[in-house]
């Protein structure tokens, strides 16, 4: 645990980060029902995160995970390069990578789909603290979110807006009892991403799991890696692992998919009914308008000012908390 438990004594990173070692891992695809190992591998400075393709030969199966890579998001974050080469199921694992402050990884998979473990980003972090982390030579270059982005889809919306910080603020609401609306708010720092959303599963509905499994989708999926809802009720014995589990997974895969920004996001995502599609199309939007962003480094200096700030914020705040 000492490679991650550096990474979070009150301050954000400031030197670029990579694993120590290469550490594996084996599980079921969750559409193609396959077999699958990922390997997650150390990286040097600038490298960004890869994914690899071990089943596919030369450098042709390497897809750098970027926003401008995805090719689909149906149910899922897919990326793909020029040569046709593809791979599916990503964002729990770049939840994890994001939430863990790694700037640079090679993430090998001898398939086209990542494993989909837990169905949420815990085992992945499990990983990443026991292959440790280690700061490497360079400044950690940020993307910091200069104006207000908006993108929707009829009642689906999602934002950034500039902040000292990345945060996620999502809400969903579902036409169902067990979900219905659901909200949460979170500043992904000192560790907030895996205390608080790591564990969140995804979800999906009996009756829709049935219509993909009849289109050929879904075949790995079970109550051992989803949260599986059936009328008004939950089938998974064990019960959730958080009373607002679903909007939880929501925010997780939105960390996910906004660390395909190519970089750590400094700024505030906001979702209503966000999913994969929309949360692509706001990073699109984002960079097809350079007056709304702009690459950065967080010095020393300014983590200080940051921290200090915080503290203070943080004293006023329990101020009116106390005195009402």
């Amino acid at each position: 645990m000492d490679g991650v438990e550096h990474l979070y004594l009150n301050r954000r990173p400031v030197k670029q980060r990579t694993l120590k070692t290469e550490i594996d891992c084996k599980g079921v695809a969750l559409h193609s029902g396959n077999k699958v190992t990922m390997t997650l591998c150390p990286a040097d400075v600038d490298t960004g995160i890869v994914f690899r393709r071990t089943d596919i030969a030369g450098l042709r199966a390497e897809i750098p995970a970027r926003w401008d890579n995805v090719t689909d998001t149906r149910l899922c974050s897919v990326i793909g390069n020029d040569e046709g080469i593809k791979v599916s199921t990503i964002e729990h694992v770049m939840a994890a990578l994001s939430g863990c402050g790694i700037d640079n990884a090679y993430v090998d998979v001898n398939g086209p789909e990542v494993p989909i473990m837990d169905g949420s980003s815990e085992p992945f972090v499990f990983l990443i603290e026991c292959a440790g982390i280690i700061e490497q030579q360079a400044s950690r270059q940020v993307i910091r979110v200069l104006k207000s982005v908006v993108v929707s889809d009829g009642e689906s919306m999602a934002s950034l807006s500039p902040a000292e910080n990345f945060s996620v603020d999502m809400a969903i609401v579902y036409d169902c009892a067990v979900v219905g609306r659901q909200s949460v708010q979170l500043d992904i720092i000192n560790g907030a991403f895996i205390s608080e959303l790591a564990r969140a599963r995804t979800f999906g509905f009996l009756h829709e799991v049935d219509a993909m499994r009849a289109a050929g989708l879904a075949r790995g999926g079970s109550l051992d890696n989803a949260v599986i809802i059936s009328g008004d009720g939950i089938m998974n014995e064990d019960g959730l692992r958080f009373e607002n589990e679903f909007v939880r997974h929501k925010a997780l895969d939105a960390v996910g998919d906004m660390y395909l920004a190519g970089g750590q996001v400094i700024g505030a995502f906001s979702g209503v009914r966000s999913g994969h599609a929309l949360n692509n199309k706001l990073l699109h939007a984002l960079f097809a308008d350079p007056s709304a962003w702009c690459y950065a480094t967080i010095s020393a200096h300014d983590e200080k000012a940051f921290q200090t700030g915080k503290a203070q914020r943080d004293h006023e705040q329990r101020s009116v908390a106390v005195n009402g």
